[in-house]
């Protein structure tokens, strides 16, 4: 089994945005010369996550966010964390990390409007992501 580790950056433009990746994953997986395996995704932030979803339409992607914005508003009487992005965390923690993609014919496995996104709760920021490639 092959493994093959890069990372890339990503500036986003607003406090709470959801940026598509799934060329530049896609791109990556390519370059890997692994036919056949899967790859991993993965946000070292503690104030942004990794997410598949639809990518056709970009209301989804307003959707999501607003959804996330009512459940954890940006100023909420209770918070505690002294940066003021208690939300961020939060939000960060319910989408999650990472994400885990199938790879077959040297392209990525995913459903024909999903595509993968690196999600900023506590921008605007300089940020990067780290994908690992495992196959043959």
């Amino acid at each position: 089994m092959k493994i093959v580790k890069k990372d890339f950056h990503i500036s986003s433009k607003h406090r709470n945005q959801m940026i598509d990746i799934t060329s530049q994953v896609s791109s990556l997986v390519a370059q890997s010369g692994i036919t056949n395996g899967d790859v991993i995704v993965y946000c070292p932030h503690t104030t942004a996550a990794i997410t598949i979803n639809e990518n056709a339409d970009p209301s989804v992607m307003h959707d999501i966010l607003l959804t996330l914005e009512e459940l954890l508003p940006h100023h909420r009487p209770g918070y505690r964390h002294s940066e003021g992005n208690s939300d961020a965390h939060c939000k960060s923690s319910i989408i999650g990390c990472s994400e885990q993609i199938l790879i077959k014919d040297k392209s990525l496995e995913l459903g024909t409007w999903q595509g993968i996104f690196f999600c900023e709760f506590d921008g605007p920021r300089s940020r990067r992501a780290i994908v690992q490639i495992r196959g043959e």
